[in-house]
Parts: C-alpha cells; sequence; structure tokens
C-alpha cells in the first residue's frame, strides 16, 4: 500500500530530491484520504482545496538550478512533508469517528489548515525573492564562528530568507545567526539588506516572545544608527511597534527603542510621525527615569520633535514643560540636561503661551540654576532669551538676571556670548533697563566681542550696543573704551557677509558728535568705508559721512 511506503521513507530521505519525491507521493494519498471524510465537511473543503496547491508549489521549488544542493529546498519538503503527513492522520482519524471530542478535532483541523497556509505561502515566497537562485547552508552553520570561510552576501541573504519563512522558533533562530553575523560583519548584511528582510525584522517587533522582541530591536537599531534604509523602516512601519516598546517592553527593548527613535527623529517628517502615532507621552514618562541612556534618547526625540511649529502645543498638552524645566536640574547626563534647555528654547520660540507656562513654571530660576553650572549654556541662554520680554523688570532684578548675564558675557563661549548679547538686546528695549545695563558694566564685554570673529557675534553685539547707546551714560562709557572706535570702524565693511554694518553705523553716528572720536573714525578710514555705504544704501551711513566730511574739511584748512 502507498501509506506503508511513505512510513517507510521517512528514515531514508535524506537529499532535497528524496524530500520531493516523498511530498510528491503524500499529496494524492493525503487528497484521497479527505475526500473520503463525511465529517466535518466545510473544514475538509479548505483543507483539500490548499492541499490541491501544493504540487505547483514543489514544482515551483524544485526547477531552480540549485535546488538540490538549497537547504532551503530541502527544509521547506520536510515541512510540506510533515503537514501532509498530520492531514492523513486526521483524515484516518475523522473516518473511523475515533477523534476526542468534536471541539478538540476541530481545533486541529483549523491548526491543520494554518499549516498549509504556512506552507504554500513561505513556498511563495522563496521563489519570489530569489534566494534559490544560488545554494544555501543549513541554518546551523550559517553565520557561525565555526564556518571555515568569511561571511559573505549568499549566506547572509539566506539567513535574511529564513526571517520571512517558517514557525516563529525557526525565525528565532535564523535572527539569533544574523544579530551574530551583525556583529562580525555588519557592513556585509547591510550591503544586502532588502525592503522585505526590513519588513520582516519589523514584524518581529511585535512577537510573543521578550527575547525574539529585543534581539529584533538590537538588529534595527544597528540598522538605525548606520543611517541605512531609513524610508523602508518609515514605510514598512517601524514606528508604532519602537513607541509600544518605549511604553511597555523590556529596559533592552526600551533603551534600543529609544535610540532608534532618537536618531530617526532627525527627520522633521519622522518626529512628525512619532507624535501621530502617539509617542510623545511614553518618551515624556521615560524622561523620569533613574536610566540615563533612556533619559538621554528620550530627552534628544522630544527635542527634535519640538522643533517642529505646529506640534509644540501638543506636547505641551502631554505635560512637557514641568518635565524639561525638572531635567534642568534632575537630568542624569549633562546631555539630557542639554537636550532639556534646547528643548525648551524650541517651545518658547515664537508662542507666548508657551512662554507663560515655562515662567510659572519656575523656568528662569531653573535656567539661571543651570546656566551658572554648566558649560553648555547657550540653548538656556537662549530660552531665556525668549522668556524675558514677559518679565517685569523688578522680577528680572530680584532674580539675578543680569549679573548671569554678564559673567556669561565675559566668561563663556562665544555660542553662549552670541545668545546673552542676544538677550541684552530684548532688555534693553526697556528704557529704564538701559541705565542699569550700563551701570552694571555690560559695555566693556560688549565691545570685547566686536573682535570675534564670527559675523553673526559680532552683529548682535553691535545690535546690543546701539540699543544702550540711545541712553547719553551709556554713549559716555562706549566713549571710554579705547577700542570701541577702532572695532566699530572695522565693522563698516561693505562685504556682503558683515550684517553688523548697519548697527555700527548707527553707533558711529553717536560717537561722532565727539572730535576726539570723530578723529579716530576718519585716520581709521572711516570715510572711504561710507563712500560705499551710501552707495549700497545703508541706513545712516550718509548722515555719519557728512558729519566727518565736514570735520574732515575744518581740520584741513586749520592745519
Amino acid at each position: 500500500m502507498v501509506e506503508v511506503s511513505v512510513k517507510g521513507r521517512r528514515g531514508e530521505c535524506r537529499l532535497a530530491e528524496d524530500w520531493l519525491l516523498h511530498a510528491q507521493e503524500l499529496v494524492p494519498v493525503a487528497l484521497r484520504k479527505a475526500m473520503e471524510v463525511e465529517v466535518f465537511l466545510g473544514r475538509w473543503k479548505m483543507i483539500i482545496s490548499k492541499m490541491e496547491r501544493i504540487p505547483s508549489r514543489i514544482s515551483d521549488l524544485s526547477s531552480h538550478p540549485f535546488f538540490a544542493k538549497n537547504a532551503l529546498c530541502k527544509e521547506q519538503l520536510q515541512a510540506i512533508s510533515k503537514t501532509l503527513e498530520e492531514a492523513i492522520e486526521l483524515a484516518e482519524i475523522c473516518l473511523q469517528e475515533k477523534y476526542d471530542g468534536k471541539l478538540r478535532m476541530q481545533n486541529d483541523l483549523d491548526s491543520l489548515s494554518g499549516k498549509l497556509d504556512l506552507n504554500l505561502r513561505d513556498c511563495g515566497h522563496l521563489i519570489k525573492i530569489g534566494v534559490l537562485g544560488e545554494p544555501a547552508l543549513p541554518l546551523s552553520v550559517t553565520g557561525t564562528s565555526t564556518e571555515p570561510e568569511s561571511i559573505d552576501h549568499r549566506n547572509v541573504r539566506e539567513l535574511l530568507a529564513r526571517l520571512q519563512i517558517g514557525h516563529l522558533e525557526a525565525k528565532h533562530r535564523a535572527l539569533d545567526s544574523l544579530v551574530e553575523v551583525m556583529r562580525e560583519d555588519e557592513k556585509t548584511v547591510l550591503g544586502v539588506l532588502g525592503r522585505n528582510n526590513v519588513s520582516a525584522l519589523i514584524q518581529l517587533l511585535s512577537a510573543t516572545s521578550p527575547c525574539i522582541r529585543e534581539k529584533a530591536a538590537m538588529a534595527i537599531c544597528s540598522i538605525v544608527e548606520s543611517r541605512s534604509c531609513e524610508n523602508w523602516l518609515i514605510s514598512e512601519g517601524v514606528l508604532p511597534p519602537f513607541i509600544r516598546l518605549v511604553e511597555s517592553g523590556s529596559t533592552l527593548c526600551k533603551e534600543k527603542a529609544a535610540i532608534s527613535l532618537q536618531r530617526l527623529s532627525t527627520s522633521v517628517e519622522t518626529a512628525r510621525e512619532i507624535v501621530g502615532h502617539g509617542g510623545a507621552q511614553p518618551l515624556i514618562d521615560i524622561c523620569r527615569t533613574s536610566n540615563p541612556v533612556l533619559q538621554s534618547a528620550a530627552t534628544c526625540t522630544l527635542k527634535n520633535m519640538s522643533a517642529i511649529p505646529e506640534v509644540r502645543q501638543s506636547l505641551a498638552d502631554e505635560g512637557i514643560i514641568p518635565v524639561m524645566i525638572d531635567l534642568l536640574g534632575s537630568g542624569i547626563l549633562s546631555e539630557s540636561k542639554e537636550h532639556a534647555a534646547e528643548c525648551l528654547q524650541n517651545l518658547t520660540t515664537g508662542n507666548e503661551k508657551l512662554r507663560m507656562s515655562v515662567i510659572s513654571e519656575g523656568g528662569i530660576q531653573s535656567l539661571l540654576v543651570y546656566i551658572n553650572h554648566t558649560r553648555t549654556q547657550e540653548s538656556a541662554i537662549g530660552t531665556l532669551r525668549n522668556l524675558l520680554s514677559m518679565v517685569p523688570t523688578e522680577i528680572l532684578t530680584s532674580l539675578g538676571v543680569l549679573p548671569c548675564l554678564l559673567r556669561v558675557l565675559k566668561a563663556g563661549s562665544l555660542g553662549a556670548q552670541q545668545a546673552a548679547a542676544s538677550a541684552i538686546c530684548v532688555v534693553s528695549s526697556l528704557p529704564e533697563m538701559k541705565k542699569t545695563l550700563g551701570e552694571a558694566g555690560f559695555v566693556p564685554p560688549l565691545i570685547k566681542m566686536l573682535e570675534a570673529k564670527s559675523n553673526s557675534v559680532r552683529e548682535v553685539a553691535a545690535q546690543a550696543i546701539a540699543s544702550l547707546m540711545m541712553l547719553s551714560q551709556n554713549s559716555n562709557e562706549v566713549k571710554k573704551e579705547e577700542n570701541s572706535v577702532p572695532n566699530l570702524v572695522m565693522l563698516l565693511d561693505s562685504n556682503p557677509q558683515n550684517t553688523a554694518k548697519k548697527y555700527a553705523v548707527a553707533c558711529l553716528v553717536n560717537l561722532a558728535l565727539s572730535k576726539k572720536c570723530k578723529k579716530l573714525m576718519i585716520s581709521h578710514g572711516a570715510i572711504g568705508y561710507l563712500k560705499k555705504l551710501v552707495e549700497m544704501e545703508v541706513p545712516g551711513a550718509k548722515k555719519l559721512l557728512d558729519r566727518l566730511e565736514r570735520g574732515n574739511l575744518s581740520i584741513f584748512s586749520w592745519k
């Protein structure tokens, strides 16, 4: 009988050709048995329709040139044969009506139907992805350290294919091997990675096994950090599972997901999508964690998201402001504190409601403490600048804002000094503050900043000085500085990159009322500069030129 030959061949099937013959023999037996069954007819009808598709699928497999040498073919035929044998066994039980309960048999038949679906899908997938065009090693040796040859593209492609076929346990083994290969030779894996492989890895992020989720997260995090396949990752839906892992995954999953979201959120569109998928609240929550890696990655991601104006209010509604303010003092790593300061700067840019929220949460006090105890002050001072126009003068004075800004102007980094000078421009717009700033000693460090190599630094310093000089008392302070006139004259350069010239003109127009300053301007070549600026129609340039030329003629005539 055929049944006997089928059972007798089980131990003899060694090669792919043997498994092919075995499967081909099993199909008609399984179909005949199934057609004889007279119970559970609906389920058996579905099973029969699926088994009828198997011959064409195994025929497609066997037509590939490396069929006999490809381990994937052999393994797939083994899986098909096992399913067919199970179908024969269940058919015989149904024919004899010896099953243990109707419900249990229904479950067994549903399971069989699912296995047939898996066999058909995997066969089609192997043919579709083209991995059968070359030989493949068995999973037990692919990518392991015992392999005599170096890792090559062929073996990596086979490993990636295994992530897309078979049961979860088989995918787990393939994932183990892939993670090991990526540790040894990540470049080779990235070189052959395709969209389907990326999709398969993303699906494993939602696996029921925590171990599989962790290894999938590790593999995808490596891909993200290499800056490869970002578009595929996003289009294949990596964000929702990553957000779920941040919310409820293991510590390792949370770290890898948070790091990946941090990298991906550098794209404005991706950052917007993270918000849209509900990623803000889980990220805000883990900012409170005691895990430094998680805290830093989450804070950086939120900083990137806060750079998008239209999502700022949504972030505020989720409670981001008090958390970022708290991180200025409690952040575990300096990077977390710096990201929090940048986030607050973004949130307070162009939004009065959010500025008031930061102020009401004690943001100014926290910013001042942070600025006084760190070297990375630029973003914090930028945030402070955004808030100053909304705070009464007496409060600014009582909180110690001005001494803080003055310390930065004298000893901060160039970027911090620029931010502080910009804050002075805001504060000095209030008439009562001009005198206070002049008396507090802000003029000398601002004059010094005019010597900076950076055009933007020189511009904001000149702007601050011009604002202060609207008070005559401060003009006298500028005159007292030995380098004030020479530095300002140098800023009359007509070079388009010199953006400080209009402020320099404004300062010099005021100083030109002094004969001593006028002589200094002329001796440093101001007239030559001004003639070009007049042609460029720089505001105030003609007025200053006229004032200097009149003075120059009178000096020449007297001589």
